[in-house]
């Protein structure tokens, strides 16, 4: 697989109506498949009362992209009509790191398998183009923990290296680090070197 990837720049919602039925294309980016799957959970958590909630995703099961899972289900509608529509938009346009849940209230009105797949494939497609798509590098996260002397040191690294972190400033301080995959052994060396060893490193 190639060095970089197409994923979707943010989470986001696309909604819409059709012959009664409600629509909710729910699309985020993710960083794995377990992160995929509580996506999926908690969109059918928080739509619990919907007649349906049509997961579908595609997420590179190892972080240098050594092959990529796919996934998606009908949940009830019927078979290839639903997650099918949805993870074929999400394959033909390329995204990867990225998982999407089709929440249907149904409005009376049967729509046919190919009303279904055209309404699944659109809430899909929509909710896509609402997030964006951005081209993204295998990355992995970097956990880096210090006490407050430290702090700073850690920080200049991070911003030297225009690094994306959140910082959590409790006992110690600890960096949540995304990191390109070949740039993360190298940040690990400075942050050791920075701080005289002093950095707890996961």
């Amino acid at each position: 697989m190639s060095e970089t990837y197409r994923t979707v720049a943010d989470a986001a919602t696309a909604t819409f109506v059709v012959r009664g039925s409600e629509f909710l294309g729910h699309v985020r980016p993710v960083e794995s498949v377990d992160a995929a799957e509580a996506f999926v959970d908690r969109v059918a958590a928080e739509y619990d009362d919907a007649t349906h909630n049509v997961p579908a995703y595609r997420v590179r099961a190892e972080p240098d992209g050594e092959f990529l899972r796919e996934y998606s289900s009908d949940d009830g509608e019927p078979s290839g009509s639903a997650g099918k529509p949805a993870l074929n938009v999400l394959t033909q346009q390329g995204l990867e790191n990225c998982a999407v849940v089709v929440t249907r209230y149904y409005g009376g009105t049967n729509l046919g398998v190919g009303g279904l797949v055209r309404a699944y494939s659109r809430a899909t497609k929509e909710a896509v183009e609402e997030a964006g798509i951005v081209e993204e590098r295998p990355s992995e996260r970097v956990t880096v923990t210090v006490d407050y002397d430290d702090s700073g040191t850690v920080r200049s690294v991070l911003e030297s290296e225009a690094l994306e972190f959140e910082a959590d400033y409790e006992a110690a301080v600890t960096f949540d680090v995304r990191v390109p995959l070949a740039e993360a052994e190298a940040l690990r060396d400075r942050l050791r070197s920075a701080t005289s060893g002093r950095a707890d490193l996961a």
